[in-house]
């Protein structure tokens, strides 16, 4: 690994499949960054929206405010500000094969203002307690471990040289009209800079800064990817050239899922040195 890998970006999704936050920073917990994907929509059966059933949620954004609370914008909308409910009770909540217990938020004005949005009846819940609430797939977890609403592991780390490679194997394919795709395609949590492509497939275990993490597994991708995440348009790319270039046990993978060993800060700029 080159010596020069550091931290490029940092990505928080306050609400899971709205657009991401960039900051500077972010704070790590057992369960993921701080602030990331506590919030999701359920429609009325209980089960998660995401972009995959719904890529108008790309157009969404949801600032974090302090304390957890959340300020709610899309095109056409009025901005609302939604506030961290009271655990007083919970609805069930359905994740991919996950029951999952979480919190409504308070004010009716939430979950009118997402229903809206979508033009189909939802419900805006909050996960108020993600150190016992769900654990991670334990095919690939440590006793304890757990995660907040993201698709199955606390963080999701990608490298730019992977993204580049990707990039130029898609503009050799069927559909290379449709490439360069950016990196908000993958929605990851950490985006490193300063290695050779694919170099992520060989690490077990990181360090970004002061935080250690084990790398659990390679992340397998769906449609998602295939969503413009500034016009919720969709296409071929990048999945027809992951099928071509980078299937593992069946599924279409880029990017590394990560655990967090301790709790910490990470900040742009930071090394990331390869322990493992």
């Amino acid at each position: 690994m080159a010596n020069d890998a550091h931290l490029h970006s940092v990505h928080i999704h306050p609400v899971k499949a709205f657009r991401a936050l960039a900051p500077r920073e972010a704070v790590v917990e057992p369960w993921g960054l701080a602030g990331d994907r506590r919030w999701v929509l359920i429609d009325d059966g209980g089960k998660v929206l995401t972009q995959r059933q719904q890529p108008r949620l790309a157009l969404a954004a949801a600032e974090l405010l302090p304390g957890g609370g959340v300020r709610l914008s899309a095109p056409g909308m009025e901005p609302l500000t939604v506030g961290v409910p009271r655990p007083v009770a919970t609805v069930p909540v359905e994740i991919f094969r996950d029951k999952v217990e979480a919190v409504p938020a308070e004010d009716a004005a939430a979950h009118a203002w997402c229903s809206a949005f979508l033009g189909t009846g939802v419900r805006l819940v909050h996960m108020d307690d993600p150190a016992v609430r769900r654990p991670v797939d334990p095919q690939y977890a440590l006793p304890g471990e757990t995660v907040s609403f993201a698709d199955g592991y606390p963080l999701l780390l990608t490298t730019l040289a992977s993204l580049d490679a990707l990039n130029t194997l898609m503009a050799q394919g069927d559909h290379a009209g449709e490439g360069p795709v950016p990196m908000n395609r993958f929605r990851p949590n950490l985006v490193v800079a300063g290695t050779a492509a694919w170099a992520e497939d060989g690490w077990s275990r990181i360090a970004v800064g002061e935080v250690v993490f084990r790398v659990a597994k390679p992340c397998g991708r769906c449609v998602v990817t295939t969503t413009d995440q500034g016009t919720a348009e969709r296409g071929r790319e990048p999945l027809h050239t992951l099928g071509r270039h980078r299937r593992l046990d069946g599924k279409l993978v880029f990017g590394q899922n990560l655990v967090p060993l301790a709790r910490g800060t990470v900040r742009i700029g930071d090394p990331v040195t390869v322990l493992a």
